[in-house]
Protein backbone atom coordinates (compact mmCIF):
# COMPACT_ATOMS: atom_id res chain seq x y z
CA UNK A 1 0.00 0.00 0.00
CA UNK A 2 2.84 2.15 0.94
CA UNK A 3 4.40 1.72 -2.03
CA UNK A 4 1.54 2.60 -4.49
CA UNK A 5 1.23 6.29 -2.79
CA UNK A 6 4.77 7.04 -3.51
CA UNK A 7 3.95 6.28 -7.48
CA UNK A 8 1.13 9.38 -7.20
CA UNK A 9 2.79 11.64 -7.20
CA UNK A 10 6.15 10.90 -9.41
CA UNK A 11 3.31 10.65 -11.99
CA UNK A 12 1.30 13.93 -11.49
CA UNK A 13 5.02 15.69 -11.61
CA UNK A 14 5.73 14.19 -14.79
CA UNK A 15 2.62 14.86 -16.35
CA UNK A 16 2.76 18.61 -15.19
CA UNK A 17 6.18 18.87 -16.47
CA UNK A 18 5.41 17.13 -20.03
CA UNK A 19 2.33 19.96 -19.71
CA UNK A 20 4.96 22.44 -18.85
CA UNK A 21 7.72 21.58 -21.61
CA UNK A 22 4.83 21.82 -24.26
CA UNK A 23 3.61 24.69 -23.45
CA UNK A 24 7.21 26.58 -23.61
CA UNK A 25 7.40 24.80 -26.50
CA UNK A 26 3.95 26.05 -28.32
CA UNK A 27 5.09 29.28 -26.84
CA UNK A 28 8.80 29.58 -28.61
CA UNK A 29 7.08 28.27 -31.80
CA UNK A 30 4.50 31.37 -31.38
CA UNK A 31 7.59 33.87 -31.04
CA UNK A 32 9.15 31.91 -34.17
CA UNK A 33 6.16 32.62 -36.14
CA UNK A 34 5.67 36.01 -34.83
CA UNK A 35 8.85 37.99 -35.01
CA UNK A 36 10.31 35.58 -38.09
CA UNK A 37 7.74 34.26 -40.07
CA UNK A 38 5.52 37.22 -39.71
CA UNK A 39 8.05 39.76 -38.95
CA UNK A 40 7.93 41.37 -42.13
CA UNK A 41 3.98 41.41 -42.58
CA UNK A 42 3.39 42.82 -39.34
CA UNK A 43 5.61 45.67 -39.66
CA UNK A 44 4.06 46.64 -42.67
CA UNK A 45 1.18 46.46 -41.02
CA UNK A 46 1.77 48.62 -38.06
CA UNK A 47 3.65 51.26 -40.98
CA UNK A 48 0.45 50.88 -42.26
CA UNK A 49 -1.61 52.47 -38.79
CA UNK A 50 0.65 55.17 -39.16
CA UNK A 51 1.21 56.13 -42.16
CA UNK A 52 -0.67 56.17 -45.55
CA UNK A 53 0.12 56.68 -49.17
CA UNK A 54 -2.08 58.62 -51.93
CA UNK A 55 -1.21 57.89 -55.43
CA UNK A 56 -0.88 61.41 -57.26
CA UNK A 57 -2.13 60.83 -60.56
CA UNK A 58 0.00 62.54 -63.53
CA UNK A 59 -1.78 65.11 -65.20
CA UNK A 60 -2.81 63.90 -68.92
CA UNK A 61 -0.91 65.35 -71.73
CA UNK A 62 -3.30 68.00 -74.48
CA UNK A 63 -3.71 66.53 -78.45
CA UNK A 64 -3.75 69.71 -80.35
CA UNK A 65 -4.50 70.70 -84.14
CA UNK A 66 -1.95 71.51 -86.59
CA UNK A 67 -2.38 75.45 -86.15
CA UNK A 68 -1.83 74.70 -82.22
CA UNK A 69 -5.38 74.93 -81.18
CA UNK A 70 -6.86 72.10 -79.12
CA UNK A 71 -8.92 69.00 -79.96
CA UNK A 72 -8.81 67.43 -76.34
CA UNK A 73 -7.06 69.30 -72.70
CA UNK A 74 -7.02 68.88 -68.99
CA UNK A 75 -9.09 71.23 -67.46
CA UNK A 76 -9.30 71.48 -63.48
CA UNK A 77 -11.96 68.98 -61.72
CA UNK A 78 -12.10 68.05 -57.86
CA UNK A 79 -12.30 65.12 -56.08
CA UNK A 80 -14.55 65.34 -53.34
CA UNK A 81 -13.53 63.05 -49.75
CA UNK A 82 -15.07 63.16 -46.39
CA UNK A 83 -13.09 62.84 -43.51
CA UNK A 84 -16.02 61.07 -41.31
CA UNK A 85 -14.03 61.60 -37.67
CA UNK A 86 -14.99 65.58 -38.81
CA UNK A 87 -18.50 64.96 -39.58
CA UNK A 88 -20.87 66.30 -37.23
CA UNK A 89 -24.47 66.19 -39.56
CA UNK A 90 -25.80 63.16 -39.44
CA UNK A 91 -24.75 60.60 -42.16
CA UNK A 92 -28.50 60.52 -43.72
CA UNK A 93 -28.73 63.95 -44.15
CA UNK A 94 -25.35 64.41 -45.29
CA UNK A 95 -25.77 61.36 -48.26
CA UNK A 96 -28.88 62.80 -49.33
CA UNK A 97 -28.35 66.60 -49.36
CA UNK A 98 -25.01 64.93 -51.29
CA UNK A 99 -26.56 62.94 -53.56
CA UNK A 100 -28.80 65.80 -55.32
CA UNK A 101 -25.63 67.47 -55.58
CA UNK A 102 -23.31 64.83 -56.72
CA UNK A 103 -26.14 63.32 -59.08
CA UNK A 104 -25.35 60.42 -57.25
CA UNK A 105 -26.94 56.63 -55.49
CA UNK A 106 -27.64 58.23 -51.74
CA UNK A 107 -26.93 54.68 -50.28
CA UNK A 108 -24.04 54.53 -51.87
CA UNK A 109 -22.96 57.47 -50.55
CA UNK A 110 -24.34 56.53 -47.08
CA UNK A 111 -22.40 53.21 -46.71
CA UNK A 112 -19.29 55.10 -47.79
CA UNK A 113 -20.00 58.16 -44.60
CA UNK A 114 -20.65 55.37 -42.18
CA UNK A 115 -16.41 54.49 -42.22
CA UNK A 116 -14.77 55.78 -39.69
CA UNK A 117 -12.19 56.89 -41.63
CA UNK A 118 -9.96 60.23 -42.13
CA UNK A 119 -10.24 59.89 -46.13
CA UNK A 120 -13.47 58.76 -47.85
CA UNK A 121 -13.41 59.48 -51.90
CA UNK A 122 -16.99 59.60 -52.65
CA UNK A 123 -17.04 61.27 -56.22
CA UNK A 124 -14.31 61.65 -59.18
CA UNK A 125 -13.82 64.85 -61.34
CA UNK A 126 -16.59 67.08 -59.94
CA UNK A 127 -16.64 70.81 -61.99
CA UNK A 128 -16.31 73.69 -59.77
CA UNK A 129 -19.74 74.93 -60.09
CA UNK A 130 -20.63 72.08 -58.43
CA UNK A 131 -17.78 72.20 -55.92
CA UNK A 132 -19.37 75.82 -54.81
CA UNK A 133 -22.83 74.01 -53.96
CA UNK A 134 -21.33 71.67 -52.17
CA UNK A 135 -19.11 74.03 -50.15
CA UNK A 136 -22.03 76.11 -49.63
CA UNK A 137 -23.87 73.49 -47.68
CA UNK A 138 -21.17 74.34 -44.96
CA UNK A 139 -20.38 69.97 -43.99
CA UNK A 140 -17.66 69.90 -41.84
CA UNK A 141 -15.60 67.04 -42.53
CA UNK A 142 -16.17 66.97 -46.44
CA UNK A 143 -13.36 68.19 -48.48
CA UNK A 144 -11.84 68.59 -51.99
CA UNK A 145 -8.26 67.24 -53.66
CA UNK A 146 -7.50 69.04 -57.05
CA UNK A 147 -7.63 66.54 -59.84
CA UNK A 148 -7.91 67.06 -63.90
CA UNK A 149 -10.73 66.19 -66.25
CA UNK A 150 -10.49 65.73 -70.15
CA UNK A 151 -12.48 68.32 -72.06
CA UNK A 152 -13.00 68.27 -75.60
CA UNK A 153 -13.90 71.95 -76.89
CA UNK A 154 -15.28 71.10 -80.34
CA UNK A 155 -17.57 68.32 -78.66
CA UNK A 156 -18.28 66.01 -80.95
CA UNK A 157 -16.02 67.23 -83.99
CA UNK A 158 -13.13 64.15 -84.76
CA UNK A 159 -14.51 61.89 -81.98
CA UNK A 160 -13.78 58.76 -83.71
CA UNK A 161 -10.75 60.03 -84.15
CA UNK A 162 -9.66 61.63 -81.15
CA UNK A 163 -11.06 58.49 -78.73
CA UNK A 164 -11.82 58.91 -75.13
CA UNK A 165 -10.87 58.39 -71.57
CA UNK A 166 -12.66 56.43 -69.60
CA UNK A 167 -11.35 54.31 -66.25
CA UNK A 168 -9.98 50.73 -66.48
CA UNK A 169 -10.85 48.36 -64.00
CA UNK A 170 -8.91 49.65 -61.08
CA UNK A 171 -11.13 52.66 -61.68
CA UNK A 172 -8.00 54.75 -63.42
CA UNK A 173 -8.36 57.24 -66.56
CA UNK A 174 -7.29 55.29 -69.68
CA UNK A 175 -7.75 56.22 -73.40
CA UNK A 176 -9.74 54.35 -75.11
CA UNK A 177 -10.03 54.07 -79.33
CA UNK A 178 -8.15 56.76 -81.28
CA UNK A 179 -5.57 58.67 -80.71
CA UNK A 180 -6.35 58.36 -76.59
CA UNK A 181 -5.94 54.77 -76.96
CA UNK A 182 -3.25 54.92 -79.16
CA UNK A 183 -1.28 57.06 -77.29
CA UNK A 184 -2.35 56.42 -73.96
CA UNK A 185 1.16 55.67 -72.10
CA UNK A 186 2.98 58.81 -73.17
CA UNK A 187 0.03 60.94 -72.77
CA UNK A 188 -0.69 59.38 -69.01
CA UNK A 189 2.97 60.35 -67.81
CA UNK A 190 3.92 58.85 -64.77
CA UNK A 191 1.52 58.64 -61.63
CA UNK A 192 3.79 59.62 -58.05
CA UNK A 193 2.79 59.32 -54.68
CA UNK A 194 1.92 61.15 -51.45
CA UNK A 195 3.28 59.63 -48.28
CA UNK A 196 1.36 60.82 -45.11
CA UNK A 197 1.93 60.19 -41.21
CA UNK A 198 -1.21 59.60 -39.54
CA UNK A 199 -1.99 60.07 -35.19
CA UNK A 200 -3.74 57.72 -33.33
CA UNK A 201 -7.13 58.78 -34.97
CA UNK A 202 -6.20 58.00 -38.48
CA UNK A 203 -5.84 62.12 -38.99
CA UNK A 204 -2.82 63.26 -41.03
CA UNK A 205 -0.28 64.80 -39.35
CA UNK A 206 0.93 67.79 -41.28
CA UNK A 207 4.05 68.57 -39.59
CA UNK A 208 5.59 65.23 -40.72
CA UNK A 209 4.44 64.99 -44.70
CA UNK A 210 6.24 61.43 -44.75
CA UNK A 211 7.72 60.30 -48.04
CA UNK A 212 6.66 61.31 -51.50
CA UNK A 213 7.72 61.07 -55.10
CA UNK A 214 6.38 63.65 -57.92
CA UNK A 215 3.87 62.56 -60.70
CA UNK A 216 5.71 63.24 -64.38
CA UNK A 217 3.02 64.88 -66.67
CA UNK A 218 2.26 63.15 -69.73
CA UNK A 219 3.60 64.69 -73.10
CA UNK A 220 1.18 67.12 -75.77
CA UNK A 221 0.42 65.65 -79.10
CA UNK A 222 0.71 68.05 -81.98
CA UNK A 223 -1.60 66.61 -85.01
CA UNK A 224 -1.76 67.01 -88.73
CA UNK A 225 -5.62 67.72 -88.43
CA UNK A 226 -6.29 70.91 -89.61
CA UNK A 227 -9.29 71.88 -87.60
CA UNK A 228 -10.71 74.08 -90.59
CA UNK A 229 -10.25 71.00 -92.93
CA UNK A 230 -11.67 68.75 -90.54
CA UNK A 231 -14.64 70.91 -89.91
CA UNK A 232 -15.87 71.79 -93.36
CA UNK A 233 -15.13 68.15 -94.41
CA UNK A 234 -17.94 66.88 -90.95
CA UNK A 235 -20.35 69.89 -92.31
CA UNK A 236 -20.21 68.82 -95.96
CA UNK A 237 -20.51 64.76 -95.30
CA UNK A 238 -23.67 65.49 -92.74
CA UNK A 239 -25.10 67.66 -95.33
CA UNK A 240 -24.72 65.19 -98.23
CA UNK A 241 -25.81 62.00 -95.79
CA UNK A 242 -29.09 63.77 -95.22
CA UNK A 243 -29.45 64.61 -98.92
CA UNK A 244 -28.50 61.63 -100.51
CA UNK A 245 -30.25 59.58 -98.02
CA UNK A 246 -27.47 57.72 -96.79
CA UNK A 247 -27.01 55.71 -93.35
CA UNK A 248 -23.54 56.81 -92.78
CA UNK A 249 -20.65 58.18 -94.37
CA UNK A 250 -16.76 59.23 -94.32
CA UNK A 251 -14.27 61.97 -95.55
CA UNK A 252 -10.81 61.56 -95.22
CA UNK A 253 -8.58 64.10 -97.03
CA UNK A 254 -4.47 63.06 -97.06
CA UNK A 255 -1.23 64.99 -97.87
CA UNK A 256 0.03 61.87 -100.70
CA UNK A 257 3.65 63.46 -100.05
CA UNK A 258 4.05 62.69 -96.88
CA UNK A 259 1.05 60.94 -95.25
CA UNK A 260 -0.17 63.37 -93.55
CA UNK A 261 -3.99 63.03 -92.34
CA UNK A 262 -5.55 66.53 -92.72
CA UNK A 263 -9.13 65.47 -92.18
CA UNK A 264 -11.15 62.05 -91.35
CA UNK A 265 -14.65 62.95 -90.97
CA UNK A 266 -16.93 59.87 -90.13
CA UNK A 267 -20.89 59.96 -89.23
CA UNK A 268 -22.72 59.38 -87.05
CA UNK A 269 -20.53 60.49 -84.63
CA UNK A 270 -20.48 60.99 -80.77
CA UNK A 271 -19.29 63.75 -77.87
CA UNK A 272 -16.56 62.22 -76.32
CA UNK A 273 -16.87 64.29 -73.63
CA UNK A 274 -20.04 62.15 -72.64
CA UNK A 275 -19.17 58.73 -74.26
CA UNK A 276 -21.46 56.56 -71.92
CA UNK A 277 -24.19 58.37 -73.04
CA UNK A 278 -23.18 56.49 -76.38
CA UNK A 279 -23.50 52.89 -77.39
CA UNK A 280 -20.22 50.73 -78.44
CA UNK A 281 -21.01 51.31 -82.17
CA UNK A 282 -20.39 54.76 -82.18
CA UNK A 283 -17.06 54.30 -81.01
CA UNK A 284 -15.34 52.57 -83.52
CA UNK A 285 -13.70 55.16 -87.05
CA UNK A 286 -15.15 53.93 -89.89
CA UNK A 287 -12.30 54.80 -91.90
CA UNK A 288 -9.86 52.64 -89.86
CA UNK A 289 -11.73 49.86 -89.03
CA UNK A 290 -14.89 49.04 -91.45
CA UNK A 291 -14.51 47.03 -94.59
CA UNK A 292 -16.17 47.06 -97.86
CA UNK A 293 -16.19 46.17 -101.15
CA UNK A 294 -14.54 49.51 -103.06
CA UNK A 295 -16.01 48.87 -106.70
CA UNK A 296 -14.38 50.81 -109.11
CA UNK A 297 -12.37 53.14 -107.22
CA UNK A 298 -10.17 49.36 -107.43
CA UNK A 299 -9.32 49.77 -110.91
CA UNK A 300 -6.98 52.55 -110.87
CA UNK A 301 -4.58 50.55 -109.01
CA UNK A 302 -5.28 47.10 -111.13
CA UNK A 303 -4.61 49.51 -114.09
CA UNK A 304 -1.70 50.96 -112.45
CA UNK A 305 -0.19 47.55 -111.50
CA UNK A 306 -0.35 46.49 -115.42
CA UNK A 307 1.11 49.54 -116.87
CA UNK A 308 4.10 49.19 -114.03
CA UNK A 309 4.00 44.74 -115.33
CA UNK A 310 4.45 46.13 -118.85
CA UNK A 311 1.42 44.00 -119.64
CA UNK A 312 -0.44 46.97 -121.34
CA UNK A 313 0.01 50.64 -122.52
CA UNK A 314 -2.99 53.49 -122.39
CA UNK A 315 -3.63 52.87 -126.04
CA UNK A 316 -3.55 49.10 -126.03
CA UNK A 317 -6.98 47.81 -127.19
CA UNK A 318 -9.26 44.98 -125.44
CA UNK A 319 -9.92 42.50 -127.75
CA UNK A 320 -12.54 40.88 -125.36
CA UNK A 321 -14.68 43.91 -124.82
CA UNK A 322 -17.25 43.72 -127.45
CA UNK A 323 -20.11 41.53 -125.68
CA UNK A 324 -20.15 40.39 -121.45
CA UNK A 325 -17.83 37.53 -121.19
CA UNK A 326 -18.43 34.19 -119.98
CA UNK A 327 -16.36 32.69 -117.19
CA UNK A 328 -17.50 29.30 -115.82
CA UNK A 329 -21.02 29.62 -115.67
CA UNK A 330 -20.75 33.38 -114.50
CA UNK A 331 -21.52 36.73 -117.49
CA UNK A 332 -19.17 39.67 -117.05
CA UNK A 333 -21.58 42.76 -118.10
CA UNK A 334 -20.34 46.54 -117.90
CA UNK A 335 -22.46 48.92 -115.94
CA UNK A 336 -24.39 50.24 -118.01
CA UNK A 337 -24.49 46.89 -120.21
CA UNK A 338 -22.76 48.68 -123.55
CA UNK A 339 -20.03 47.23 -125.23
CA UNK A 340 -17.39 49.32 -126.86
CA UNK A 341 -15.09 46.48 -128.82
CA UNK A 342 -11.39 47.84 -128.92
CA UNK A 343 -11.95 50.07 -126.36
CA UNK A 344 -8.34 51.38 -125.34
CA UNK A 345 -7.02 51.35 -121.43
CA UNK A 346 -7.52 55.39 -120.94
CA UNK A 347 -11.32 54.72 -122.05
CA UNK A 348 -11.81 51.68 -119.82
CA UNK A 349 -11.13 53.76 -116.99
CA UNK A 350 -13.44 56.54 -118.44
CA UNK A 351 -16.04 54.15 -118.85
CA UNK A 352 -15.79 52.22 -115.95
CA UNK A 353 -15.66 49.25 -118.05
CA UNK A 354 -15.35 46.28 -116.01
CA UNK A 355 -15.14 43.48 -119.37
CA UNK A 356 -11.67 46.08 -119.96
CA UNK A 357 -10.77 45.64 -116.59
CA UNK A 358 -10.85 41.89 -116.43
CA UNK A 359 -8.84 41.85 -119.74
CA UNK A 360 -6.12 43.71 -117.56
CA UNK A 361 -6.56 41.11 -114.78
CA UNK A 362 -5.93 38.66 -116.87
CA UNK A 363 -2.76 40.22 -118.75
CA UNK A 364 -1.32 40.33 -115.34
CA UNK A 365 -2.24 36.82 -114.35
CA UNK A 366 -3.60 36.14 -110.32
CA UNK A 367 -0.36 35.61 -108.65
CA UNK A 368 1.03 38.57 -110.28
CA UNK A 369 -2.49 40.68 -109.09
CA UNK A 370 -1.82 39.51 -105.58
CA UNK A 371 1.97 40.85 -105.37
CA UNK A 372 0.49 44.41 -106.81
CA UNK A 373 -2.13 44.44 -104.31
CA UNK A 374 0.00 43.55 -101.77
CA UNK A 375 2.52 46.05 -102.26
CA UNK A 376 -0.24 48.58 -102.34
CA UNK A 377 -1.00 47.29 -98.62
CA UNK A 378 -4.29 45.36 -99.56
CA UNK A 379 -4.80 43.05 -97.02
CA UNK A 380 -2.59 44.30 -94.32
CA UNK A 381 -2.82 46.96 -91.48
CA UNK A 382 -1.24 50.48 -92.66
CA UNK A 383 0.10 51.08 -89.22
CA UNK A 384 -1.78 54.61 -88.89
CA UNK A 385 -1.42 55.97 -85.41
CA UNK A 386 -5.12 54.93 -84.44
CA UNK A 387 -6.24 52.70 -81.99
CA UNK A 388 -8.90 50.09 -83.53
CA UNK A 389 -7.36 49.64 -87.16
CA UNK A 390 -8.65 46.43 -88.99
CA UNK A 391 -7.33 44.94 -92.21
CA UNK A 392 -9.69 42.30 -94.00
CA UNK A 393 -8.06 39.76 -95.87
CA UNK A 394 -7.59 38.94 -99.07
CA UNK A 395 -7.99 35.49 -100.79
CA UNK A 396 -4.32 33.58 -100.22
CA UNK A 397 -2.19 33.56 -103.82
CA UNK A 398 -2.78 30.49 -105.45
CA UNK A 399 -6.30 30.56 -104.20
CA UNK A 400 -7.70 32.39 -106.59
CA UNK A 401 -10.18 31.14 -109.67
CA UNK A 402 -10.54 32.88 -112.77
CA UNK A 403 -13.53 34.09 -111.55
CA UNK A 404 -12.16 35.47 -108.37
CA UNK A 405 -9.02 37.05 -110.66
CA UNK A 406 -11.92 38.46 -112.99
CA UNK A 407 -13.99 40.62 -110.01
CA UNK A 408 -10.95 41.66 -107.48
CA UNK A 409 -10.00 43.41 -111.24
CA UNK A 410 -13.35 45.75 -110.89
CA UNK A 411 -13.67 45.91 -107.05
CA UNK A 412 -15.66 43.33 -105.88
CA UNK A 413 -15.11 40.00 -104.00
CA UNK A 414 -12.26 42.25 -102.64
CA UNK A 415 -12.77 43.90 -99.29
CA UNK A 416 -10.64 46.98 -98.23
CA UNK A 417 -11.27 49.75 -95.21
CA UNK A 418 -10.79 53.64 -96.53
CA UNK A 419 -7.57 53.90 -94.54
CA UNK A 420 -5.86 51.45 -96.79
CA UNK A 421 -7.49 53.02 -100.14
CA UNK A 422 -6.54 56.30 -99.61
CA UNK A 423 -2.97 55.35 -98.72
CA UNK A 424 -2.87 52.85 -101.94
CA UNK A 425 -4.15 55.97 -104.11
CA UNK A 426 -2.19 58.41 -102.48
CA UNK A 427 0.90 56.20 -103.96
CA UNK A 428 -0.48 56.72 -107.42
CA UNK A 429 -0.45 61.15 -106.63
CA UNK A 430 2.83 61.37 -105.48
CA UNK A 431 5.08 59.46 -108.54
CA UNK A 432 4.79 55.74 -107.19
CA UNK A 433 5.68 55.63 -103.34
CA UNK A 434 3.70 53.90 -100.61
CA UNK A 435 3.94 56.10 -97.51
CA UNK A 436 2.77 55.56 -93.87
CA UNK A 437 -0.50 57.26 -92.77
CA UNK A 438 0.02 59.32 -89.61
CA UNK A 439 -1.98 61.46 -87.48
CA UNK A 440 0.82 63.04 -85.04
CA UNK A 441 3.28 65.41 -86.76
CA UNK A 442 5.14 66.15 -83.40
CA UNK A 443 5.57 65.61 -79.53
CA UNK A 444 6.12 67.70 -76.70
CA UNK A 445 7.11 68.11 -73.21
CA UNK A 446 7.84 70.82 -70.53
CA UNK A 447 10.37 72.65 -72.58
CA UNK A 448 11.22 70.34 -75.85
CA UNK A 449 9.20 69.48 -78.80
CA UNK A 450 10.25 66.61 -81.30
CA UNK A 451 9.02 65.87 -84.76
CA UNK A 452 7.95 62.55 -85.10
CA UNK A 453 10.17 60.44 -88.25
CA UNK A 454 8.67 59.62 -91.12
CA UNK A 455 9.22 56.44 -91.92
CA UNK A 456 11.03 55.35 -95.50
CA UNK A 457 8.83 55.15 -98.31
CA UNK A 458 8.55 51.99 -100.38
CA UNK A 459 8.05 52.15 -104.48
CA UNK A 460 5.21 50.20 -105.62
CA UNK A 461 4.83 51.20 -108.99
CA UNK A 462 7.06 53.62 -110.94
CA UNK A 463 6.82 57.08 -111.98
CA UNK A 464 6.19 56.28 -115.51
CA UNK A 465 2.95 54.01 -114.29
CA UNK A 466 2.13 56.66 -111.93
CA UNK A 467 1.57 59.23 -113.95
CA UNK A 468 0.10 57.76 -116.74
CA UNK A 469 -2.46 56.22 -114.53
CA UNK A 470 -3.10 59.85 -113.32
CA UNK A 471 -3.76 60.92 -116.63
CA UNK A 472 -6.37 58.20 -117.17
CA UNK A 473 -8.57 59.30 -113.97
CA UNK A 474 -7.57 63.02 -115.24
CA UNK A 475 -9.78 61.57 -118.35
CA UNK A 476 -12.11 59.91 -116.05
CA UNK A 477 -12.95 63.74 -114.10
CA UNK A 478 -12.98 65.19 -117.60
CA UNK A 479 -15.20 63.00 -119.55
CA UNK A 480 -16.74 59.82 -117.62
CA UNK A 481 -20.15 60.03 -115.33
CA UNK A 482 -19.18 62.68 -113.25
CA UNK A 483 -17.82 65.38 -115.72
CA UNK A 484 -20.98 67.11 -114.72
CA UNK A 485 -19.68 67.47 -110.88
CA UNK A 486 -16.43 69.09 -112.13
CA UNK A 487 -15.23 72.14 -111.08
CA UNK A 488 -13.94 74.21 -114.44
CA UNK A 489 -10.36 75.71 -114.23
CA UNK A 490 -9.10 73.10 -111.92
CA UNK A 491 -7.13 69.72 -112.99
CA UNK A 492 -8.76 67.18 -110.81
CA UNK A 493 -7.86 63.30 -111.41
CA UNK A 494 -10.53 61.45 -109.92
CA UNK A 495 -12.90 57.77 -110.03
CA UNK A 496 -16.30 56.56 -108.79
CA UNK A 497 -17.34 53.60 -107.49
CA UNK A 498 -20.20 51.69 -106.76
CA UNK A 499 -20.62 48.60 -105.52
CA UNK A 500 -22.70 45.87 -104.56
CA UNK A 501 -23.21 45.10 -100.94
CA UNK A 502 -22.47 40.96 -99.99
CA UNK A 503 -25.34 40.02 -97.66
CA UNK A 504 -24.97 35.92 -96.71
CA UNK A 505 -23.38 34.53 -99.41
CA UNK A 506 -25.09 36.71 -102.36
CA UNK A 507 -25.55 40.38 -103.41
CA UNK A 508 -27.96 42.90 -102.27
CA UNK A 509 -30.06 43.92 -105.63
CA UNK A 510 -31.56 47.22 -103.91
CA UNK A 511 -28.51 48.93 -102.24
CA UNK A 512 -25.15 49.71 -103.52
CA UNK A 513 -22.22 51.84 -101.18
CA UNK A 514 -20.96 54.98 -102.89
CA UNK A 515 -17.33 56.25 -103.44
CA UNK A 516 -15.27 58.63 -105.30
CA UNK A 517 -11.26 59.00 -104.40
CA UNK A 518 -9.47 61.82 -106.33
CA UNK A 519 -6.23 64.26 -105.97
CA UNK A 520 -5.56 67.76 -107.50
CA UNK A 521 -3.70 69.51 -108.35
CA UNK A 522 -3.39 66.33 -110.66
CA UNK A 523 0.27 67.38 -111.59
CA UNK A 524 1.72 68.15 -108.29
CA UNK A 525 -1.01 67.05 -106.06
CA UNK A 526 -1.15 68.90 -102.54
CA UNK A 527 -4.63 66.17 -101.16
CA UNK A 528 -5.95 63.36 -101.91
CA UNK A 529 -9.98 62.73 -100.49
CA UNK A 530 -11.56 59.73 -100.28
CA UNK A 531 -15.57 60.14 -100.16
CA UNK A 532 -17.56 57.15 -99.22
CA UNK A 533 -21.58 56.59 -98.17
CA UNK A 534 -23.12 53.59 -97.09
CA UNK A 535 -26.39 52.56 -98.70
CA UNK A 536 -27.57 55.88 -100.65
CA UNK A 537 -30.95 56.27 -101.47
CA UNK A 538 -31.08 59.08 -103.76
CA UNK A 539 -29.31 57.21 -106.80
CA UNK A 540 -27.92 54.36 -107.31
CA UNK A 541 -25.02 55.57 -108.96
CA UNK A 542 -21.53 56.96 -107.41
CA UNK A 543 -21.46 59.60 -110.28
CA UNK A 544 -24.58 61.29 -108.65
CA UNK A 545 -23.71 61.33 -104.83
CA UNK A 546 -20.33 60.81 -103.66
CA UNK A 547 -19.09 62.22 -106.94
CA UNK A 548 -20.47 65.99 -106.73
CA UNK A 549 -20.11 65.63 -102.64
CA UNK A 550 -16.31 65.29 -103.21
CA UNK A 551 -16.41 68.52 -105.55
CA UNK A 552 -18.01 70.31 -103.01
CA UNK A 553 -15.14 70.01 -100.23
CA UNK A 554 -12.89 70.39 -102.97
CA UNK A 555 -14.10 73.65 -104.05
CA UNK A 556 -13.67 75.13 -100.49
CA UNK A 557 -10.48 73.18 -100.32
CA UNK A 558 -9.34 75.21 -103.66
CA UNK A 559 -9.10 78.37 -101.82
CA UNK A 560 -7.84 77.48 -98.77
CA UNK A 561 -4.78 75.11 -99.66
CA UNK A 562 -3.80 77.71 -102.55
CA UNK A 563 -4.57 75.67 -105.47
CA UNK A 564 -5.07 78.09 -108.08
CA UNK A 565 -7.22 77.27 -111.73
CA UNK A 566 -5.12 75.82 -114.27
CA UNK A 567 -6.73 77.94 -116.59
Amino acid sequence: MRGRKNIKPEWRLKAFSLIYLLLFIGLILRLIYWQIIRRVDLSEKAKGQYNSSQIMNATRGNILASDGSYWALRTDAWLVYANTNELKAKVSEVSVRLATLLNDDESRLSNLLSKKEAYVPLKQKVDNETKKNIEALGIKGINFDNQEARYYPEASSAAQLLGFVGKDEKGLDIGYFGLEGYYNLPLSGKPGFLGREKDAQGSPILLNPGKSVSAIGGIDLITSIDKRVQILAETKLKDGIEKYGALGGSITIEDPRTGEILAMASYPSYDPGNYSEYGNSFFKNPVISDSFEPGSIMKVLVMASGLDAGVIKPNTECDICSEPLKLDKYFIKTWNNVYHPNITMTDVIVDSDNVGMVFVGQKLGADRLYNYLDSFGIGQLTGVDLQGESAPSIRKKGEWSMVDLATASFGQGIAVTGIQMIRAVSAIANGGYLERPRVVKSVRGEGWEEKIKSEPSKRVVSSAAATEVTQMMVAAADKGEAKWAKIPGFKVAGKTGTAQIPVEGHYDSTNTNHSFIGFAPADKPKFVMLVTLKSPQSSPWAAETAAPLWYSVAKDLFPYLGIEPNI
